[in-house]
Formats: structure tokens, sequence, C-alpha cells
């Protein structure tokens, strides 16, 4: 190690006692995390380029330092998704340093994860109070029935007004307006649920009935509209 001369002039003092780092939680424990393989745990990270054209939403799962799962959820920007498609077999089997330090190819899909590395790091993860963390796939959990990402799109303007045309629930099919043309309940349809049926051998017209509802004042509206058409 090199030394400037002004440090080689001086006398050594003792630094006394070191106790280390501040353990954190980790999957139930408290841990002195020193090494990447003393982190573990389940978290998210949201990150977004720098014009702010998309964002990604990152989930991993890392065991012993190692991501042993990763879900990549995407926004905003078509070409993202090519993006994440490649982030999905980057990922796995990666330190978290070396996922910290490797080309996502997205700024979003980066930035994400540099969020998620510090939840990591500093004890800040999902479980880090579960004893033993979640098991490998917990992600898909986060997508409920049907596996697909939960979206909300909604669009508005001064002479028009709103127009929601994705909600938890589905895609929107029409909007439920009352006398005073005011949105009071709409319908939708959960596209997982009908691709599932649909694969499973159901007709295309049954299997988009069973996945229609509709949510709110519905059934009392005075008219309904196309909220992508009118």
């Amino acid at each position: 190690m090199i030394c400037s001369p002004e440090v080689n002039e001086m006398c050594r003092v003792a630094r006394g006692v070191n106790h280390g780092p501040a353990p954190i939680p980790q999957e139930g424990k408290w841990v002195q995390s020193k090494e990447i393989k003393d982190v573990s745990g389940f978290s998210h990270g949201v990150g977004t380029c720098a014009p702010h054209q998309g964002a990604c939403k990152l989930t991993l799962n890392v065991k012993e330092g190692i991501i042993r799962e990763a879900l990549i959820e995407t926004i905003g920007c078509t070409g993202m998704t090519h993006s994440a498609a490649m982030a999905s077999e980057i990922l796995p089997s990666k330190t978290l340093l070396e996922a910290l330090n490797t080309d996502l190819v997205c700024d979003a899909i980066n930035d994400a994860m540099k969020k998620i590395f510090l939840q990591f790091v500093y004890g800040r993860s999902q479980t880090a109070f579960s004893e033993g963390g979640l098991p490998i796939g917990a992600g898909l959990e986060d997508l409920g029935k049907g596996l697909r990402s939960v979206c909300g799109t909604m669009f508005g303007t001064e002479v028009k007004g709103p127009r929601w045309m994705e909600m938890a629930e589905g895609y929107v099919t029409e909007l439920a307006l009352d006398q005073n043309d005011e949105i009071i309940g709409y319908s939708f349809v959960n596209l997982g649920l009908m691709m599932d049926a649909i694969k499973k051998g159901v007709e295309p017209g049954e299997a988009l009935s069973k996945a229609s509802g509709s949510y709110g004042r519905f059934k009392e509206a005075v008219r309904t509209i196309d909220p992508r058409c009118h």
C-alpha cells in the first residue's frame, strides 16, 4: 500500500475496539453482512430510464448472495420488453454484485437493479423478518391468476374528461355513466383468465363471457361508452 509522505511520518495509534458492521434483518435472522454471500432476501426495485419514457419493476429472490429468481415487469416502452426478456436470462445465477455491474440492456432495468441492491444490503427486504424467506417461484404470486402484471392505464383531457382503459381487474370494455355523465362503474375482461380457458379448449366466446365482470354501480348506468372509441 502506497502512503503519502505525511502519512508515513505519522506515529501509529491503536484503533481500539472494532465490532464490525451492524447486523441487518434477513429472512428471520440478524446477520453481520461482510460479503455478498451473507445477503439473502426477497424484494422489489423500481427504476426509470433517463427520459422517463418507461419504468421497470424488478423482483429478485436472493439466497446466499446469488439471484435464484427474477421477475421483470415493464411499462411504457416497447423496446424495454425485449430488454426484459434478455434480463430474465442474464440475472438468475449471478451474485448481487455481478448483477449490479452487468449491462441489463435497458437503463430502467439497470436503475431498478441499483434500487433493489440498496434494499438488500440495508436489510429492507420484504422477507427481513420471515424465517427462511420465500421459496423460489414466489415472484409469480405477485401476478395472480393468469400470470399477468397488474397494470393501470388511464387517459384524460380537459375537453373530453377521463377514460379508464386498464384496471387491476383487467381490460376495461365499457364505462358506466350516470345522468351527469360521471363514471360510476365499468365492465372488464380478465385477459389472463380468458387465455387460460382458451388454452384448455374452451370456445373463445364462452371463455370471454366467463372472464368478464363489472365493478361499481355498472348496472345503474344511464348509458355506457367504450373508453377507446367514444
